[in-house]
């Protein structure tokens, strides 16, 4: 087992057994279609982390003493089928330990893994999609496990909220939800757009993020970047009030495609990272107040057994 913790936080913030947040790291790039490197995504989001303060000044908070174990990465790359089972699994396995599991990629494929682990861990679970891309085909290139397929299981499955599009084909129109969609455009001119996108949210949320909704003006490391997208602190404004109001259950960040010439998208991933986590355990008083929040949203948790395979 690597003795390497997330950020390059202390040993005794990163033991699985006494950590309340569990990271894992997914470095797959089998089905994108255009730019690849997003397999170099969770590598350079690391390498990131360990340069970047700890201190978050907004919430004033260290929320690395929460406790993040950084589970050894996930490899499976036989094909996109296989990867996306061992993503589900791994990802279920640290549900069911009670938790807080994110999962960073990888191109966006591999949230087809973690949505099915929380929708069968949840009640209720909405999906808050965030990304220049609809993502709603059903299949391919010949796979129903493709990143250009990345929530279509979620829209057939759970309650999905799109935020942030401005990408798509035709053939998604059928798929998509418009009262559930928030396009780009129309929230440039929406000042709503925040209240009325948690309106539609259900208490259990799992975000799933990919970083090419962000404009690429500020993140240009992207596999398929789109003009049009997200600012930053807008983007926080909308999270911090999602995290209030809501129970987020878990979290993924995809497609980073780090640039060596590039360093600021490798550190904006980074820092959404840590101010997710830090919006996440806000005001968190304790362990258990944690735990009993955590543990009543779960799917008839008493059923499962503890699962006792480690890293």
């Amino acid at each position: 087992m690597s003795t390497k913790t997330y950020a390059g936080i202390p040993q005794k913030y990163a033991a699985l057994e006494t950590s309340k947040i569990v990271l894992i790291p997914v470095p797959y790039d089998g089905t994108s279609t255009w730019q690849k490197g997003a397999d170099k995504g969770p590598g350079a989001f690391l390498h990131a982390s360990e340069n970047m303060e700890l201190y978050d000044i907004e919430t004033e908070t260290e929320v690395y003493k929460q406790g993040i174990y950084l589970s050894e990465p996930i490899t499976e790359n036989a094909s996109p089928e296989a990867m996306v089972e061992a993503v589900h699994k791994k990802t279920k396995d640290y549900i069911l330990r009670n938790k807080f599991v994110t999962v960073f990629g990888g191109e966006h494929s591999i949230s087809i893994g973690t949505i099915r682990a929380f929708n069968e861990c949840f009640d209720d679970l909405t999906v808050l999609h965030i990304d220049a891309h609809a993502d709603l085909r059903k299949e391919y290139e010949g796979s129903t496990c493709n990143h250009a397929c990345a929530v279509y299981e979620a829209s057939q499955m759970t309650n999905l909220v799109q935020l942030g599009i401005r990408s798509m084909d035709v053939a998604e129109t059928t798929v998509m939800d418009r009262e559930k969609t928030w396009f780009a455009h129309e929230m440039a001119t929406d000042e709503y757009w925040m209240d009325n996108v948690i309106e539609a949210l259900g208490e259990n949320v799992f975000i799933t993020f990919d970083l090419d909704a962000f404009d690429p003006s500020i993140l240009p490391s992207t596999g398929t970047p789109e003009p049009g997208g997200l600012f930053f602190y807008e983007t926080m404004e909308f999270l911090k009030q999602v995290f209030a109001e809501r129970n987020v259950v878990g979290f993924d960040i995809v497609e980073l495609c780090p640039n060596p010439a590039e360093k600021s998208s490798d550190f904006l991933a980074a820092k959404l990272y840590y101010k997710m986590l830090s919006y996440k355990f806000e005001g968190t008083e304790g362990e258990d107040d944690y735990e009993s929040n955590f543990t009543d949203s779960k799917k008839g948790i008493s059923k499962f057994n503890d699962n006792e395979d480690e890293d």
